[in-house]
């Protein structure tokens, strides 16, 4: 059993090392940036958004036109935000590696559906991923994050996250 545990440890030790060498704007520490940061290099590999270099509260990145996105990821089933971001882009993680957005769209369609829950935008709240989702379907395509234009080469520099 304690075998076990050794070996597992070791495996994600060196996925993380492998991350942090190739994205090493992130630091994916274990205990609490981990998803975060694979759901933040998963938005600047395949959405036209340029990650922040030093980290804010509420928003991650930046579109070319100036919009500020929220990244959020998750392996549960539901996502999170604290106060309202301009923008949300939320996507649901698999072991396998492969994710699917949840919610791409403004932050404020998510504030009014849930406005009268108790301390919204003041305290750390979930949000069922299958609503999430259907607010996201009601989203029309102008008030999305753009996806990257598919290209032969790289979307993006793979050590700073900045397109090439």
């Amino acid at each position: 059993m304690r075998q076990d545990i050794n070996e597992a440890l070791a495996l994600i030790f060196k996925g993380i090392d492998r991350l942090q060498k190739a994205f090493p704007g992130r630091l994916f520490t274990i205990d609490g940036r981990l998803v975060g940061d694979i759901g933040e290099v998963i938005a600047a590999l395949e959405y036209d958004v340029e990650l922040y270099e030093v980290q804010e509260p509420d928003h991650d990145a930046s579109t070319p036109n100036g919009r500020r996105v929220q990244i959020k990821a998750t392996f549960k089933n539901s996502l999170t935000f604290r106060r309202l971001p301009e923008y949300y882009l939320g996507f649901k993680l698999f072991p396998d590696g492969q994710y699917e957005e949840i919610y791409n769209g403004p932050g404020q369609i998510i504030l009014d559906r849930y406005r009268a829950r108790k301390r919204i935008g003041v305290d750390l709240l979930s949000f069922p991923i299958a609503e999430l989702r259907r607010l996201s379907a009601l989203v029309p395509s102008a008030e999305r994050i753009s996806k990257r234009k598919r290209t032969t080469s790289p979307p993006v520099d793979a050590y700073t996250l900045r397109p090439a």
